[in-house]
């Protein structure tokens, strides 16, 4: 197996990088293309951490990360192996977790806050991507996932915002922004503009690794 195309994608919470991926995903098959994401590295916490604690511990710092486990499993990828990693549920209890099989592809995506962070992830990466939204939107969009699917009070989800998103994302993010290939704004809640550049994108990939019109 050929070295596979390494691509980085990341942006701060709320920038719409999920729906990105998603839309993205969608121009190649299972395949052609594989996503492994820092979300599922997260060191285990405690499962009897009290509302309070939970509101406390700060997730967006780098050393949450297994960042080790995630180099050695990427690298597994681009060796052509398959690897099994239970997803992460952030301590929601109403989540049961699945195993994930992450099968290696010509095309590896690569997608999380710290990638470009991680300097021997870094370094792996062909394409590095950074999706960016205006902070008003972002926080619209971090409030509405919160407080539904990760069972969030308003409350713990402003102390979050304020304490720990908003400076991890100026100081081990932002930085990076420039060095990137492509930046995407994202503040648009519909989905024809975010549509149009993973059609530009896909159709250069198809061209320069898969070899397809």
């Amino acid at each position: 197996m050929n070295k596979p195309y390494i691509i980085g994608i990341a942006g701060g919470s709320g920038s719409g990088k999920t729906f990105f991926l998603k839309r993205f995903l969608n121009h190649f098959s299972d395949e052609e293309v594989c996503l492994i994401s820092q979300d599922d590295y997260y060191f285990p916490v405690a499962q009897d951490m009290t509302p309070e604690e939970n509101k406390l511990y700060d997730f967006d710092k780098p050393s949450t990360i297994n960042a080790d486990q995630f180099e050695k499993d990427i690298k597994t990828l681009i060796s052509g192996e398959v690897i099994y990693k239970e997803e992460y549920t952030f301590n929601n209890p109403n989540i049961v977790p699945k195993m994930l099989e992450i099968k290696p592809a010509p095309i590896v995506i690569i997608e999380g806050l710290f990638i470009f962070h991680f300097k021997p992830i870094e370094e792996l990466l062909d394409m590095r991507i950074f999706i960016d939204a205006h902070e008003s939107v972002a926080l619209e969009r971090r409030l509405k996932r919160d407080l539904i699917e990760r069972g969030y009070s308003h409350e713990d989800v402003m102390y979050k915002w304020t304490n720990h998103v908003v400076p991890a994302y100026k100081e081990f993010l932002l930085p990076y922004k420039d060095g990137c290939h492509k930046v995407i704004i994202n503040n648009s809640n519909t989905a024809e503009g975010i549509q149009a550049v993973t059609d530009e994108i896909s159709e250069e990939l198809r061209k320069q690794v898969l070899g397809k019109a």
